[in-house]
């Protein structure tokens, strides 16, 4: 497994409490964006968006429009998205203060504000 080495697997959609959404706040973080950000370049309100990222609704059973603004918006592509590939995150590293995403500097537990 050494070619995963300083990589975060995120496993599709789901979070580690088993809700789905998990990839799209993952790659929210991973792009400096805030919810907000991701709702106006997707055209739609915030609290869709939050409901697809909580997982209090599922971005596959939504429009496929809709689907594809917000894809666009996280700079995902859909083929990918819908057959499950987006499996492993940005990379990362780890220093004194704990594991951070290689691209931001964050740390992995941290979210954009």
């Amino acid at each position: 497994m050494a070619f995963l080495e300083g990589y975060r697997i995120v496993h599709g959609e789901a979070f580690a409490d088993g809700k789905k959404g998990g990839i799209l706040r993952e790659q929210r973080v991973i792009n400096g964006l805030t919810q907000q950000q991701v709702a106006d370049r997707a055209g739609i309100g915030l609290q869709q968006y939050q409901k697809f990222e909580s997982g209090e609704r599922n971005l596959k059973t939504a429009s496929f429009q809709i689907a594809c603004r917000v894809l666009e918006a996280l700079e995902m592509d859909i083929v990918k998205y819908h057959h499950n590939e987006y499996i492993i995150g940005e990379k990362i590293f780890m220093d004194h203060e704990g594991m951070k995403y290689e691209k931001t500097g964050k740390l992995v537990s941290e979210d954009v504000e």
